[in-house]
């Protein structure tokens, strides 16, 4: 019996009586004192061109961990995992009754990083993700974790990488608000400082990668004058900063921003400098060839004293180009009639519901479509309508209700809730998604302590601060929330559905997501029946795909 084989025998009965990791499904939040029924392998499917993520539940008390890097192999190119520890926000407030007080989990933050609190759950959240040239098939690893110095009982890895294929940019255009100036508060450096412009390119980036475009940014409009009236605009530090947003270089898939915001100047005074700005804007995107929407953010929740100013706005853009559209959060409203080109109301202003209304004028999708001029658009976005204004389960009952069920981004609310948006999309019919901010916390709190604002934890906050003074962190990064997976995962869900459509089963992709959500107050949670209607539209996809392609090479059409 020679040495080597000793010791493999040694190691191999060590394994199997090390305690076993569990694997539960990303659309729960593993949470203290709640057990979740897991499974001893990880088996993900996943379109070519997309993320899907898994959760690894570790032993009770784990308290330091060690991953070995996670590498599934193939028929193509090998998939390389990324994967985080979850860190736990101690909720104090409630953001209605389907939220609750204490650890919820929401950062993920480096594997190596200290644990939280002792009564916190050890979980792993493990991510894969395939560009478009990835090849088909089935791929095949094993998790190695280490806790607390010991090895525990390998995880395997199974990913069904399927043959059809994910757009690399939102076919849902959507836009997101984030701020140089809150990054810089919440890191503590100087907004001017190259470091905190590199940040802002790194926040960008992580929500690009969750299929999410940004609006703000700087906020610094290029410097302008005017000579004879004709505006002459430096664009060289706004090229800088937006170009590879909106060229496809910011990241290897390609994906560029949907939308972005024109930016208003100072320098222009006058209604005649203001257009001509607004031109210079305009032709200097169709200049550059870039394909992403430009919009006018007029004022945001306009009250009847700023319609005047509204209507102001919307003539001086049109007078510019009239392909600018002009952005106008309100529900439809005869006093702005004829001003917003993307009509914006907040979510719960589209189904009515019984009892009390949250929406001064509540209005199905295709009721609101009817009332306006056919060129307007209709966006949505939430608001804390989606979950009550002032935190805590409301006092009157039918309250209560009408502030319940919506599709929400609150971190003490259920992971489906997180990622109804992209089904209810689809079903609704909406031409795009706004949500005003991603860091709002950044600028009054340490939202590694607190997120809460508007009544909800993590209303206007999806990201939190990763700094060299915290621990495991060994420089200024954006720390990605559980949430904005969630919401990834929504927008993947909107490109299942709308490939299925334009594979002819539109009647199926309907039926399938009023299975997850059959209204904005009507979420499934149960993440099993998600999951079953995942599996259900990945069959379908792939026996229409597969009938697709092969109707390209013989020239046959499909049934």
């Amino acid at each position: 019996m020679g040495a080597g084989w000793v010791a493999e025998w040694v190691l191999a009965g060590m394994l199997a009586a090390a305690p076993e990791p569990r694997v539960v499904s990303a659309l729960e939040k593993v949470r203290p004192g709640v057990t979740l029924k897991g499974e001893k392998e990880a088996r993900l499917s996943l379109a070519r061109g997309e993320c899907e993520g898994a959760q690894v539940v570790l032993p009770p008390g784990t308290s330091r961990v060690k991953v070995k890097p996670l590498t599934l192999r193939g028929p193509g190119k090998a998939l390389e995992a990324s994967v985080w520890r979850e860190a736990y926000l101690d909720v104090k407030t409630p953001s209605n009754s389907q939220g609750g007080t204490g650890p919820w989990p929401d950062p993920l933050v480096p594997v190596e990083a200290p644990p939280g609190a002792r009564e916190v759950p050890a979980v792993l959240y493990v991510e894969l993700c395939t560009l478009e040239a990835q090849a088909p098939g089935t791929y095949q690893g094993a998790l190695s974790v280490e806790a607390d110095g010991k090895p525990l009982a390998p995880v395997p890895f199974t990913a069904e990488v399927q043959p059809f294929v994910l757009p690399a940019t939102s076919s849902l255009p959507n836009s997101f608000g984030i701020s140089l100036y809150s990054i810089a508060r919440g890191h503590g450096l100087k907004p001017e400082s190259p470091e905190a412009r590199e940040l802002l390119h790194d926040y960008a980036r992580e929500l690009l990668a969750h299929r999410i475009s940004a609006h703000g940014m700087s906020m610094q409009p290029p410097p302008v004058r005017f000579e004879g009236g004709k505006p002459v605009v430096d664009f060289r530090a706004y090229d800088a900063e937006l170009a590879p947003f909106l060229e496809g270089t910011a990241l290897p898939s390609g994906a560029r921003f949907t939308t972005t915001d024109v930016r208003d100047s100072p320098a222009a005074r006058t209604d005649a400098e203001k257009a001509a700005y607004y031109r210079a804007f305009a032709e200097h995107f169709h200049d550059k060839g870039w394909r992403t929407q430009l919009f006018f953010y007029a004022k945001d929740e306009p009250k009847p004293e700023d319609v005047p100013l509204v209507r102001a706005q919307a003539l001086r853009v049109r007078a510019a180009n009239k392909d600018v559209p002009v952005l106008v959060t309100a529900p439809l409203d005869d006093a702005l009639r004829g001003s917003a080109d993307i009509l914006t109301p907040t979510l719960n202003c589209f189904f009515p519901r019984p009892g009390p209304q949250t929406c001064r004028n509540v209005l199905s999708p295709q009721t609101l479509r009817g009332r306006l001029d056919p060129r307007v658009k209709v966006w949505w976005y939430q608001s804390c309508n989606s979950h009550g204004c002032t935190g805590g389960p409301a006092e009157d009952p039918a309250v209560e209700k009408a502030y319940s069920g919506w599709a929400s981004y609150m971190v003490d609310h259920p992971a489906p809730l997180n990622r109804a948006m992209g089904p209810l999309a689809f079903l609704a019919g909406v031409d795009g998604e706004l949500y005003f901010d991603t860091v709002y916390a950044y600028n009054t709190k340490d939202p590694w302590q607190d997120v809460f604002e508007f009544g909800g934890n993590g209303d206007g906050t999806l990201f939190y601060p990763g700094t060299p003074a915290r621990p495991g962190f060994s420089r200024h990064q954006p720390v990605t929330s559980l949430r904005l997976k969630h919401i990834r995962d929504g927008l993947e869900d909107y490109e299942y559905l709308r490939l299925l459509e334009a594979l002819g089963e539109r009647t199926f992709a309907r039926e399938a997501a009023r299975r997850l959500a059959r209204s904005g107050y009507e979420v499934e949670t149960d993440a099993r029946q998600w999951e079953q209607v995942r599996r259900e539209m990945t069959t379908r996809l792939r026996k229409r795909w597969e009938a697709s392609e092969y109707a390209k090479r013989s020239g046959v059409r499909p049934k």
